[in-house]
């Protein structure tokens, strides 16, 4: 891809005098002050950005423009000359590369930039379908704009360009995380590029019949945040020390999640009654239940018992709910096995290990490194998983 600019060569001397290098002319143009030269144009750039500011959150956040339709350019009014010029300064800018594979949605047909930009009409449904994903590295768009599809087609790194105020059409672009602001420039209206910094998340499904970690890019960036795991046996005060209790990422503190969407929240203890009672107290104290009632449940399981807690779990428990446990290894293998871990959002993984509380080995306990095998299986099921010591 070429760009090509007519650009007149000038030299910039030391007492501030700009010289244009023209064998035929010369000009020269005295400045009193280069200093005040460069407060004032950095002052006009700041004035453009704060007149522009009342008008970014109808890009992140997908408000309506209709209040806001001075800010941007119809399409119809974006003409090949403009769009040239606004490409040219992205190029300038580093945005747009030479060997970029670029896509025009909804916008004049551009001159002079090879045949490396391909062109699309929003409303040509069965053409955009045949795009690849993330197949392009810049895409410019006006009027109208399927964020969905554009999310789709771009790149990660990628370059999308819009008129500030532009309303999209479906919510990827609706209050992401994955674009930030790395351009904006006023054309008689404001030109804005977003960077797409990762893949579009639905970190939580919005349907009632489900809300767990999904798709498997959401989880492992979902999972991404939670604590480290402690490579090596504890001392007891540091579990029970408030540094270490303020470590712990909960989920709904990951998901930015309200818990107001589910229809039954509920935190279940399973193992002996006095360990119950233990977890039970420190839930009501340290989880974030965000001023909404949690059910508690107490499933009192002894090591000589055989209570089934998969069969409980399949029938008190919804996939819909949200659920948080606190359970003991054995148990937690056992539901492995018969697949009911998938009911469960968070876990409180107790694992009693040959260094157990005494800080001595026992040699009838299971070694530590399984119970960190374990904790690892428990999180690539997609449960949020954290160590539990009593």
């Amino acid at each position: 891809m070429e760009f090509n600019r007519g650009i007149k060569m000038k030299k910039h001397l030391r007492d501030g005098t700009v010289a244009a290098l023209n064998p035929e002319t010369f000009l020269v143009i005295r400045i009193p002050d280069a200093f005040v030269l460069r407060i004032l144009s950095r002052s006009l750039f700041l004035a453009v950005v704060l007149a522009a500011l009342p008008f970014l959150g109808t890009v992140l956040r997908g408000f309506s423009s209709s209040s806001h339709n001075n800010s941007f350019a119809p399409s119809g009014s974006l003409d090949v000359g403009l769009l040239n010029s606004i490409l040219l300064d992205f190029a300038d800018e580093g945005l747009l590369k030479e060997d970029d594979k670029a896509l025009i949605v909804d916008a004049p047909i551009p001159n002079g930039f090879g045949d490396k930009i391909d062109v699309v009409v929003d409303s040509d449904l069965e053409r955009k379908s045949l795009f690849a994903d993330e197949s392009y590295d810049f895409v410019f768009t006006s009027g109208s704009i399927d964020a969905e599809f554009i999310d789709r087609v771009l790149k990660i790194d990628g370059i999308v360009a819009l008129p500030l105020g532009a309303k999209p059409t479906n919510f990827a672009f609706r209050e992401q995380t994955n674009y930030r602001v790395v351009y904006l420039k006023r054309y008689g209206f404001v030109i804005v590029a977003l960077k797409k910094t990762g893949p579009y998340i639905r970190l939580v499904d919005p349907s009632p019949k489900r809300r767990k970690l999904l798709a498997t890019v959401a989880k492992t960036v979902v999972l991404k945040g939670l604590e480290d795991v402690l490579l090596e046996p504890p001392r007891k005060a540091l579990v029970k020390s408030r540094n270490y209790l303020n470590k712990i990422k909960y989920l709904p503190d990951l998901l930015g999640d309200s818990l107001e969407g589910y229809n039954r929240r509920v935190f279940i203890g399973v193992g002996l009654p006095e360990e119950n009672k233990g977890a039970m107290q420190w839930f009501e104290k340290n989880y974030p239940k965000k001023n909404i009632k949690f059910e508690t449940h107490s499933l009192v399981v002894a090591p000589e018992d055989h209570f089934d807690v998969s069969a409980w779990l399949s029938k008190n428990v919804k996939e819909e709910e949200y659920v948080v446990m606190k359970a003991e290894a054995e148990v937690v293998e056992e539901m492995m096995k018969k697949r009911t871990i998938a009911l469960v959002d968070e876990l409180f993984l107790e694992c009693k290990n040959e260094w157990w509380q005494k800080g001595k080995r026992r040699n009838n306990e299971r070694a530590y490194w399984e119970c960190l095998a374990l904790y690892g299986r428990v999180r690539d099921e997609g449960v949020a998983v954290h160590q539990w010591w009593g």
